[in-house]
């Protein structure tokens, strides 16, 4: 019985030393290769709206027209009222959006991917929108159906941002060695970063469908570790003030955060006035959203934007 007892323990012992090289080597694989890509994180500010008011008004008009933004929202037959919700409200005012599903659905139009996993639809709906779209728009927002997008204040913070260059923009998180945009806050590619993201694609060792790690990875690190091997890394997104513009909570969570660590300014210590994304949000609430952000004014109060960006055509919420 002692012989067996210690037979058990050793297998114990050895199964975890195991494991721990196989996560170590995980580890290497991830790092190998992006050594000569050193890049300190930095975070990106939206334009000076003094630098917009010295424009003229043919040149804000051309911008104004000039920003095109495709949407990619992901979503499961599970995500029902979440889709619903989207589909009603901001993302009309994308000047393109399509739903790519994990499988058919009677209900909505969408796009197939016909899988389960994550990682493989975020791959599948970013080489499908590059295939069909890289000559037609030249930045690519994707969001999950639980998170709430003003497009406009999208548009205006990508105004002078050049999308020949490699962009991969949101809410940056750091986890251990890798800097990652977090998907719940919405990501947003240059036409540079989504072709650069359709090429390594190619390769299964940098960017493989299925992780060689013992645990796996979430969407959202996999494709930074994927555009990392192409030169591409996370940038912050903020306002003038340095405030997060993209953020990975609701409004009420975030208000609910600045009644405890800014309790006499509530507001101003809690969300950017140019914020382009909140998660987290019911069906119910993307309504209120809309409501507030493109319904309510308060009557004698005047906004004199340098700048207009109309939806597209068939967008009623305006």
């Amino acid at each position: 019985m002692m012989s067996e007892s210690s037979s058990f323990v050793k297998g114990v012992v050895l199964g975890g030393a195991f494991c721990m090289l196989v996560t170590l080597l995980g580890h290497i694989k991830v790092g190998h290769g992006t050594k000569a890509h050193h890049h300190e994180h930095h975070h990106i500010q939206a334009p000076n709206k003094e630098d917009v008011l010295n424009l003229s008004e043919g040149e804000r008009m051309e911008l104004s027209k000039s920003i095109r933004v495709y949407c990619i929202i992901l979503v499961k037959p599970k995500d029902l009222g979440h889709w619903a919700a989207v589909k009603e409200t901001w993302s009309k005012h994308c000047d393109k959006v399509e739903f790519y599903s994990s499988e058919n659905v009677k209900v909505f139009e969408s796009v197939a991917l016909n899988t389960n996993d994550m990682w493989v639809m975020m791959r599948k709906a970013y080489k499908i929108t590059y295939e069909r779209y890289k000559d037609e728009f030249s930045w690519f927002f994707l969001a999950y159906p639980t998170t709430f997008a003003i497009i406009e204040n999208l548009k205006y913070f990508l105004l002078k941002k050049d999308p020949s260059q490699p962009f991969y923009i949101g809410h940056t998180v750091k986890s251990g060695d890798l800097e990652y945009v977090d998907g719940e806050g919405g990501i947003v590619l240059s036409i540079e970063s989504l072709r650069r993201f359709s090429r390594v694609l190619e390769d299964s060792d940098k960017c493989p469908e299925q992780g060689g790690m013992i645990w796996k990875l979430a969407e959202d690190k996999q494709l930074a570790i994927c555009l990392k091997y192409t030169g591409v890394f996370a940038e912050n997104a903020e306002d003038s003030e340095g405030k997060d513009v993209f953020n990975t909570k609701s409004v009420g969570a975030l208000i609910k955060e600045a009644m405890s660590t800014h309790p006499q300014q509530v507001v101003d210590g809690c969300c950017s006035d140019m914020a382009i994304t909140f998660s987290g949000l019911a069906p119910n609430h993307m309504h209120v959203m809309m409501y507030g952000v493109y319904r309510l004014r308060p009557y004698g109060h005047t906004y004199n934007d340098a700048l207009v960006f109309l939806p597209p055509p068939g967008s009623d919420n305006d």
